[in-house]
C-alpha cells in the first residue's frame, strides 16, 4: 500500500494526459555552476518516465528558490539544487523566517563537492600559509580578501580562515567571483579564496600564487599544493558542495526512487565526465549521510556567523 501511494504521488499525477514534470529549481541565473550541474543531471534522468526541467528562480541570495521548494507539494516533482550557501549560510546570515533549512527539506542526493584555493598576488611577500598568517598578524585589520559576495563560499572560507588562524581580515565583497579575481590580478587585492576551476589556470600561468587548497586532502589537479590544514591551520576544511533536496514530507519511497535515478545518471560516462569538468569530486554518500552532512554544515557555519557577527548585505 505504501509503495502504491508513493507511485501514485510521483508518477500518476497527470497534466493534460501527460506525467507531471519534475522540476529542478535553481536559485541562481543560467550559466553558473549550480545551473550547469542541474542541467547536466536533468538531461539524463529519463529513466523516471517524466520530463525533467530546470527552472531558475533568482533573488534574495537564493532564498526565494529555497522557500518555493520548501512550500511545494511533497510529491517529489519539485526539487532544489542546494548548497551550503542555500541551506547552511544564507538562512542564518539573512535571518530567514519563511522556512527552516533543517525541518523543511528532505535530502535526496549529494552530487559532489569542490575545494577552493587560497591565492595571493605574486607581489605579496608570503610563499606559504604560515608566512601569510604572520604577515596578516603583523598588520591586524589591514589585510583584505576578496569574495563574490557576502555568504558565498569564498567569503565564508575567508572568515573561517581568519577565525581559526586568529586573524583580523576584511572581506571586500564583489558582485561575483570574476570581478574579485580581476582586482587580485591587478594587484588591488592581496588574497582571496577562489574556486579551483577559476584559480588553477591563473596559478599555472604564474599570474597568481597558490598557497593551499581548502579540502581535507590534496587534489589530483594540483598535487604540489598543500591543504590549508597541513600548511599551518590544523583542522581547517571547507568545500563547495551541491546536492538535490525535496520538500520535507516527500515519501521515503519517492526520495529513494529519485536518488536511484540521479545515481544512474551520474554513473553514465559522459555525465561523469561533464561533472568532473566542473571540478566536482563526485559523492557516493547515502541519502542519510547527506542529511547528516546538511545538519553538520548548518551547525558549523551558523556558529561562525554568530561568533563573527556576519550580517547579510
Amino acid at each position: 500500500m505504501k509503495f502504491l501511494l508513493a507511485a501514485l504521488l510521483f508518477s500518476a499525477t497527470l497534466v493534460h494526459g501527460q506525467a507531471k514534470p519534475v522540476r529542478i529549481i535553481v536559485g541562481a541565473p543560467p550559466g553558473g555552476a549550480n545551473d550547469t550541474v542541474a542541467r547536466i543531471i536533468a538531461n539524463r534522468m529519463d529513466g523516471l518516465g517524466q520530463p525533467v526541467l530546470v527552472e531558475n528562480r533568482t533573488g534574495a541570495a537564493q532564498m526565494i528558490a529555497a522557500e518555493y521548494v520548501a512550500k511545494s507539494p511533497p510529491d517529489g516533482t519539485t526539487l532544489l539544487i542546494a548548497s551550503q550557501t542555500i541551506l547552511a549560510v544564507g538562512p542564518v546570515i539573512n535571518n530567514v523566517k519563511t522556512f527552516d533549512p533543517l525541518k523543511d527539506f528532505a535530502a535526496v542526493t549529494l552530487i559532489g563537492s569542490t575545494p577552493l584555493m587560497l591565492v595571493v598576488h605574486p607581489a605579496v611577500p608570503a610563499q606559504n600559509v604560515k608566512e601569510l598568517v604572520a604577515l596578516a598578524k603583523a598588520k591586524p585589520g589591514e589585510m583584505n580578501f576578496g569574495s563574490g559576495g557576502v555568504g558565498t563560499t569564498p567569503h565564508m572560507a575567508g572568515e573561517l580562515f581568519a577565525a581559526m588562524a586568529g586573524l583580523k581580515l576584511q572581506n571586500i565583497s564583489y558582485k561575483g567571483e570574476q570581478p574579485a579575481l580581476t582586482d587580485i590580478l591587478g594587484g588591488r587585492l592581496p588574497m582571496m579564496f577562489s574556486n579551483v576551476s577559476a584559480a588553477l589556470p591563473l596559478v599555472k600561468a604564474g599570474k597568481l600564487r597558490g598557497l593551499a587548497v581548502t579540502s581535507a586532502a590534496r587534489i589530483p589537479a594540483a598535487p604540489d599544493v598543500p591543504t590549508v590544514a597541513e600548511a599551518g591551520v590544523p583542522g581547517y576544511e571547507t568545500e563547495t558542495w551541491l546536492g538535490l533536496v525535496a520538500a520535507a514530507a516527500t515519501p521515503a519511497d519517492v526520495i529513494a526512487r529519485l536518488d536511484r535515478e540521479v545515481r544512474r545518471a551520474m554513473a553514465m560516462p559522459d555525465v561523469r565526465e561533464r561533472l568532473l569538468a566542473q571540478s566536482l569530486t563526485l559523492s557516493a554518500a547515502t541519502t542519510e549521510q547527506f542529511a547528516a552532512h546538511i545538519r553538520a554544515e548548518h551547525a558549523k557555519w551558523g556558529k561562525l556567523i554568530r561568533d563573527a557577527g556576519i550580517k547579510g548585505e
